[in-house]
């Protein structure tokens, strides 16, 4: 499918769950403040199970356990991150879900804990088979589900033999970009360098996918990607203290394996910008910086030094790039730890409307602060996030403590969603489905999949 084709770019907007049509109007929407809004909006409803806290009138169902038998065969993995949410057949909707799992025999294999179930896959469909000693036991399922039972219906192993897949991203062309959050390199029976992007078709059928690395998208410590779909142009995050934005310019829009420009994000006039604001604060809220982007070399990275070439180029710092989603001309990330209390921070960024070109020095995108966490209590180590419907941010966090769902309104107003009182479990993956109606999230450490429904237009009015 082409992004030249203006209906697979209004269909992927509508994957990406910004304008449902249940929610058009609700986007033009304001909140309250913080603080003014009605108690049924803000009040979490105590959960006689002692699992998930939500508010009146929102349900949960759990979907998916690690270790469910799949209609593969395999188990389901541990450890649910990322995942992206397609339009399937007949109003079902089609899931992809990462599995951030480092190869190590565990219950969190898909193999079994002893790797039992190896035999019954294709080495070649492992990106690292760890000479069928220690195989990669990331990668993706795959699951399809009925929106009107509440129930998935088919269940797979999509992606095999990578590490620690983390977050990813959408497509317009219906694939999931699955990130592994690892620089392994080869050493005894590790058989491939790791630290690179995966596409994953979005299919109702049961096939692993080809675990051909992007290489061109450059070898580093992947977090999540959004795709713009009116240029085709990837960004993407890293998860480091220092981390950089990236994007990657690919040669031919929509095949990424076709090779592109990797580059990273620099501020205009402030050379190697700390935007992390932990010894004094360098970037203020919702003041716009305009950007320029620099050329990146060498992207295969054998020492997993790209952001120290961007340093040395001026690319600005940022603390922590995790989740990162594509909204109505605009894409938003979140910095887990940025903040002079190192609790979070949320980006936006503005492309140019000539992004991409030559042309963009003189219509430069424009990066703003558009959230930072005074206090843990606010939020606390903001991670994966989404764009609802009505258009509020809505993130995960993953704090090893008390973690929310938490949502930021179009004024910065930060609020709570849920809250999970059945572990310390970082939440992950959050994601409407294509028809607005269904909020897919995982409990990590769990190894649990949820389906949250409810009024979700009592919630977008306040």
């Amino acid at each position: 499918m082409s992004l030249k084709d203006p209906k697979s770019r209004r269909t992927f907007i509508q994957q990406s769950a910004l304008v449902s049509l249940g929610f058009i109007a609700l986007s033009r929407c304001t909140l309250a403040p913080a603080g003014k809004q009605s108690a049924a909006r803000l009040s979490l409803q105590s959960d006689p199970k002692g699992y998930l806290d939500l508010p009146e009138g929102f349900e949960y169902r759990i979907i998916s356990r690690m270790g469910d038998v799949m209609s593969d065969g395999f188990w389901v993995p541990g450890r649910p991150d990322g995942m992206g949410a397609f339009e399937g057949a007949e109003g079902r909707v089609i899931v992809v879900r990462n599995h951030e799992n480092s190869p190590i025999p565990s219950e969190f294999s898909p193999f079994g804990a002893n790797n039992e179930k190896l035999a019954e896959v294709a080495l070649d469909k492992l990106y690292d088979a760890g000479k069928s000693q220690l195989p990669g036991i990331g990668g993706t399922t795959t699951f399809v589900y009925n929106e009107e039972t509440g129930k998935i219906e088919r269940e797979y192993l999509s992606l095999a033999g990578t590490y620690r897949n983390c977050a990813g991203g959408v497509t317009p062309w219906n694939s999931w970009l699955s990130c592994e959050e690892d620089t392994t390199v080869p050493e005894g029976p590790i058989e491939k360098e790791h630290g690179y992007v995966f596409e994953v078709p979005a299919s109702e059928d049961v096939f692993i996918a080809d675990p051909n690395p992007i290489k061109a998208m450059g070898r580093f410590n992947h977090e999540a990607v959004c795709v713009d779909p009116a240029t085709g142009i990837v960004y993407q995050t890293e998860d480091q203290g220092d981390g950089l934005i990236y994007r990657y310019i690919p040669n031919v829009r929509g095949q990424l394996h076709e090779g592109g420009r990797l580059q990273a994000l620099a501020v205009v006039d402030q050379p190697g910008l700390d935007t992390r604001n932990w010894e004094q604060v360098n970037v203020e809220l919702r003041k716009p910086l305009q950007v320029f982007w620099i050329d990146i070399e060498d992207v295969e990275s054998p020492k997993d030094d790209l952001r120290y070439q961007g340093f040395d180029k001026g690319a600005a710092r940022f603390a922590r790039g995790e989740g990162m989603w594509f909204g109505e001309g605009e894409l938003f990330f979140a910095c887990t730890n940025g903040g002079p209390n190192e609790t979070g921070q949320v980006f936006r960024y503005q492309p140019s409307s000539v992004e991409g070109t030559p042309e963009e020095s003189n219509v430069p995108g424009i990066l703003e602060l558009y959230a930072e966490s005074p206090d843990k209590a606010i939020l606390n180590a903001c991670d994966n996030l989404t764009i609802a419907p009505w258009g509020d941010v809505i993130l995960c966090e993953d704090n090893g403590e008390l973690n929310y769902i938490r949502g930021i309104n179009k004024d910065g107003d930060i609020y709570n969603f849920a809250c999970n009182r059945s572990s310390s479990s970082e939440f992950a993956g959050l994601v409407f489905s294509p028809s607005g109606k269904t909020l897919f999230v995982n409990i990590q450490e769990n190894g649990e999949t949820l389906a949250i429904t409810g009024p979700w237009e009592k919630l977008a009015m306040g």
